[in-house]
């Protein structure tokens, strides 16, 4: 079993870093393997909603999404990390899970995943809100734990004081091993994914 950690800040070891971390070393002590994508500090490009992913299913501008997307291919969950700027998500992040979902949303479907957001104070649960809206839309099983999947801290130091946000980042860890193994489990008694309904589309103005 393997997660996939994805980091969505500029910082390459900063809070989201940091948070992140944690939820890594709680998976790797329950046995799962796991790799921290890094987004960095590059340009990114947004969705310009070109739709040539859709004849693909990868996008056309060829940087780090089509790369990621080969590895949500063979990953078993994900977590997604995020700084807070302005109560809201990175807009770094915001513009690679676009493309990564709207290219590729099939590597996701059925695959459980949690969101992380980092603060130094406020606007970690709106930015949380913002985040789950990739899973609720792509049929993945959410990773709770035991307060909202949130740090608190203006660097590194100060997320790793954070004692109760340290405890949630490694019941995250726990929660997600626990998971991958049911359905795993599942899977040899022969439960598989139930099959999707997509023929029906609504338009609110005709």
């Amino acid at each position: 079993m393997k997660v996939l950690l994805l980091n969505g800040s500029p910082r390459k070891d900063g809070c989201t870093f940091t948070a992140l971390s944690e939820v890594a070393c709680g998976l790797q002590a329950e046995g799962v393997q796991t790799e921290l994508l890094q987004i960095g500090n590059k340009p990114v490009q947004d969705c310009v909603a070109c739709g040539g992913c859709e004849q693909t299913g990868r996008c056309v501008f060829d940087d780090c999404v089509n790369e990621w997307l080969e590895k949500a291919e063979t990953a078993d969950g994900f977590v997604f990390g995020t700084p807070v700027y302005y109560a809201h998500p990175s807009g770094r992040v915001l513009s690679v899970l676009d493309r990564m979902f709207y290219a590729g949303g099939a590597a996701f479907a059925h695959k459980p995943a949690a969101v992380v957001a980092s603060a130094r104070r406020a606007g970690t649960t709106a930015s949380l809100d913002v985040l789950m809206k990739y899973l609720g839309i792509s049929e993945m099983p959410v990773v709770s734990s035991t307060y909202w999947n949130m740090v608190h801290g203006n660097s590194p130091e100060e997320v790793r004081r954070d004692l109760e946000g340290m405890q949630t980042m490694r019941n995250i860890a726990k929660n997600m091993a626990w998971l991958l193994r049911c359905i795993e489990a599942g899977r040899r008694a022969g439960i598989d994914a139930p099959p999707t309904a997509r023929a029906v589309w609504t338009n609110f103005i005709r």
